[in-house]
Formats: C-alpha cells, structure tokens, sequence
C-alpha cells in the first residue's frame, strides 16, 4: 500500500507540474505575442478622404504593463499610461490636447503580418481609420561626406517653393522669406535626406512659427526669450526634445539656428550656442506632411501661426 501511495503521489506531482509548465508556457507565449506592438509606428489616417500622419510608440514598463506615446496630425506627443492588448486586440484612450473637450480619443487596433489596422475615435465624436508600418532605425554606416552648399533663397521670387494651400502670403522681399500675416506653410520643392543646414529668422512679440525638417520633424520658432527651455517652446524638436538652454533673442532681432540631421539624430546650434547635441528624434512631429519617415523630405516654414521673416537659408546636403 505504500508503494502503491508513492506511486499515486509520484504520479500527482509529475502531472502538476507538467501542468503547471503547460500554463507557464501558454502565458509566456501570451505575453510574447503581447509584446509584439512594442516598437515605434507610423501611421496614415483617412480623414474623411483627407490622408494624415500619425505616429505611435510602445514600451513596455516593468515585466507585463505597456505604455507609450502618441502624436495625432496635429499637436504633440502625449502619453499613454496603459496600452491594452486583449486577444490580439489593442486598445488606449488619452485625454484630448487641443481640442478643449472632456471625452478621451479612443485607439483600437490588431496587428496583421506586422502591419496595424484600426480606428482612432476623436474626442469629438468622428470616427477615422488608419494603418501603420513600424518607423524606420534610419541608422547611417558611415558619417556623411557634404555636397556643395545651396542656396534655397536665391531668386527675386519664391521659385523652388510652393505653398500647402490657396492663400498664400509669402513673398521674397528684398532676399528675405516673409509671411506678413497668418496663412499657409511654404515648402521647397525639392525633397533632402541627411543635410546641415543654416537658416536665419525673425518674428515680432508673440509669434510663432517653425522649421520643419523633411517636412515631419519640427524645430520650434517662437518668441520665447527668458522662460525655461521646453520641446515645445523656442529650439525643441517639437514635442519631443528639450533644448539644454533657452537662448531665444528679443523679438524683432535676427536669430539663427545651424541645424544638422543624419537620419534620426540631430544637432542644432541657435545663435551661436549648441542647445541640441546629436539626439535621436523618436518621431514625426504634429503638423507633419506625411508619416513616410525612409524617404527624403523637403524643408517646410511654417506659415499659419503669425508673422515671420526668413533669410539665408543655405542646405548642405550629404552625398
């Protein structure tokens, strides 16, 4: 009988703990599929026929909670304190940004062959829906070997820009780039990669404008002379990176910003001090023309925020 009990109790723990491996499996297996949203994503929305970028990033915090970041076509990067991922279906909601309302925009998504697909729900009520690709390293091999300068302001007109809309206010005045008054973006027509690039700028009080590299990472222009430095305020990528220093000039001086991107890192040098040292940009920014971040863009100037003057804007390409 005893044998017979060590056996029976052998046997009992034998199957326990092959169920119990069982469900560690299954559950290591779930949490591995969880984890397969994590990364970064850029997304395109269909908004109501008119196509807008989108981005997303997942991280995971501690051993299972997912959190992350998210920037709409317009505004900044907000966070996500939870992302849900239930049955191969994620969902987040987070509190509106701009648009002064109490209901949340709501996310639900499934990932499909690597690719997402889902609706984002404002908090007004609409109803939009969006794929998404995960965002390219752009790491670079090898450091860059510059091109010949260009002149992207070298004409008596605006030839080799053109604006994003009807109303536009731009005119060269005298070599200087000037929106009187707000109205629309202007873009170059040509489209960079990696590039140095320098460009002067002038606002008067309250201002506000912005220098948009590729046309999807933007570096802030606004009057922001003696406050802290933000991401959001005068030099930081938009949303994103925060300058070291606040090194804004009084409005109505001229200002420069020496700006150099290689893939995702950047450096950018306003009025003679280096306030951003070689930093990745995580994403596109709010206000970007499109989500396509592999390819080249163009330089875009922000037009639709107030009065601004632009000058000596000289690109240095890499080869």
């Amino acid at each position: 009988m005893k044998k017979i009990s060590l056996l029976l109790g052998l046997a009992f723990f034998t199957s326990t703990a092959i169920i119990a491996a069982e469900t560690n499996t299954v559950a290591a297996k779930k949490v591995a599929a969880d984890n397969d949203i994590i990364g970064r994503w850029d997304l395109t929305v269909n908004m109501d026929g008119r196509i807008a970028p989108s981005w997303l990033e997942v991280k995971l915090s501690g051993v299972k909670t997912l959190v992350g970041y998210f920037v709409a076509d317009g505004g900044s990067a907000r966070p996500i304190s939870h992302v849900q991922v239930k049955e191969g279906k994620i969902h987040f909601s987070i509190p509106s940004q701009w648009d002064r309302l109490d209901k949340y925009m709501e996310f639900d998504a499934v990932l499909e062959n690597d690719q997402l697909k889902g609706t984002i729900t404002q908090s007004y009520g609409k109803v939009h829906s969006f794929t998404g690709e995960r965002a390219p390293l752009l790491k670079r091999d090898k450091a860059p070997v510059w091109g010949k300068p260009i002149n992207l302001l070298s004409g008596k007109g605006i030839e080799g820009w053109h604006a994003d809309r009807n109303n536009n206010q731009w005119v060269n005045i005298n070599g200087v780039l000037t929106s009187p008054k707000s109205g629309a973006n202007i873009i170059t027509d040509q489209n960079f990669e990696d590039f140095k690039l320098h460009i002067e700028f002038r606002y008067p009080a309250g201002s506000n404008s912005g220098v948009y590299l590729r046309g999807r990472y933007e570096i802030q222009v606004e009057d922001n002379a003696g406050k802290e430095p933000s991401s959001t305020l005068f030099g930081g990528i938009y949303g994103f990176i925060t300058p070291n220093e606040m090194v804004a000039k009084a409005p109505g001086e001229w200002q420069t910003y020496d700006i150099t991107l290689v893939g995702r890192r950047v450096t950018v040098v306003a009025n003679g001090k280096a306030i951003i040292v070689d930093q990745i940009i995580p994403g596109i920014t709010g206000g970007a023309l499109n989500s396509k971040e592999a390819e080249p863009g163009p330089i875009m100037l922000q037009g639709d925020h107030g009065p601004v003057e632009y000058r000596n804007i000289i690109i240095t390409p890499a080869k």
